[in-house]
């Protein structure tokens, strides 16, 4: 057994002593967006600081805290606050709450972020969602010992973000005529935000949006066999294309911006999730 692995059990047991609560999707809540989790019908609410040897988030306006409760009639348990690589914390600790999350009972992962825009036809205040993902930047959370009870060694990749549950966002947002982008999402290391060549870049490589977390936890999940989607908020125009300086609070006004559509379409998504049995 990984010492990652024993450390994974403790937080877990930790959990089980607190909460008596099985979630079916676990929901990770991105800059702007984390009054989502003030929505639903809560159950219970489990601080990071009460769970031995667990990260906890340093950014503002992340509460750092598991929130347990009820979308609609869908058991889900949501990430008010995740923990960034750029805080300092390793690959180790940045997944372990979606490792976390997998052990309490979640099927499916729900990701969403904040983003700039590397594509010239996005624009601040639409959502896109993620189909594929660039991760090469960030030192990948499966270095090290392989754990086999959570995954094997060599996972695949080649459907990280689920094409049925894409396809159920994908109707969702039809439904309630909310405009959809689709496109490839790179996570850099940050937190300074990317300088206009690395932008062109990133563009090059293929990418369409570009943020500091999301796709180390794509990873962490699909290694223990989560469903995936993700819906990436763009926030700004990336350097080179925005005409001014980029800031912190250009990202959280963005996420105010779209909080009630984005309440919508998650929700919906969440139901047709369930309906559909994934």
């Amino acid at each position: 057994m990984t010492k990652a692995y024993e450390r994974l059990l403790k937080c877990y047991q930790c959990f089980k002593d607190k909460i008596n609560f099985k979630p079916e999707v676990a929901l990770v809540l991105g800059s702007g967006l984390g009054d989502y989790a003030d929505t639903i019908r809560v159950e219970a609410v489990l601080d990071y600081h009460d769970i031995e040897g667990f990260p906890v988030s340093t950014v503002s306006g992340h509460k750092g805290r598991f929130v347990f409760g009820y979308v609609g009639d869908v058991p889900v348990v949501i990430m008010q606050g995740r923990v960034h690589y750029y805080e300092g914390y390793s690959m180790e600790d940045v997944v372990l709450p979606t490792r976390l999350m997998k052990m309490m009972g979640a099927r499916a992962l729900f990701l969403t972020n904040a983003s700039g825009s590397v594509n010239y036809d996005y624009k601040a205040g639409d959502f896109m969602m993620i189909t594929d993902q660039i991760s090469n930047f960030v030192p990948s959370p499966l270095i090290g010992p392989n754990e086999e009870m959570l995954g094997e060694r060599f996972s695949d990749m080649s459907e990280i973000y689920r094409k049925d549950l894409c396809g159920i966002i994908r109707g969702a947002a039809a439904d309630l005529q909310i405009p959809l982008q689709e496109g490839t999402y790179i996570q850099l290391s940050g937190p300074n935000f990317e300088t206009p060549h690395e932008v062109k870049m990133c563009r090059i490589l293929g990418g369409d949006a570009v943020g500091m977390s999301t796709a180390c936890e794509a990873i962490a999940a699909n290694h223990m066999g989560m469903k995936i989607a993700g819906i990436s908020c763009i926030s700004n125009l990336a350097a080179g294309i925005s005409p001014h300086p980029l800031t912190e609070e250009e990202v959280i006004e963005a996420g105010k911006m779209v909080e009630r559509d984005f309440s919508t379409l998650v929700t919906c998504a969440i139901g047709h999730m369930h309906e559909a049995g994934k």
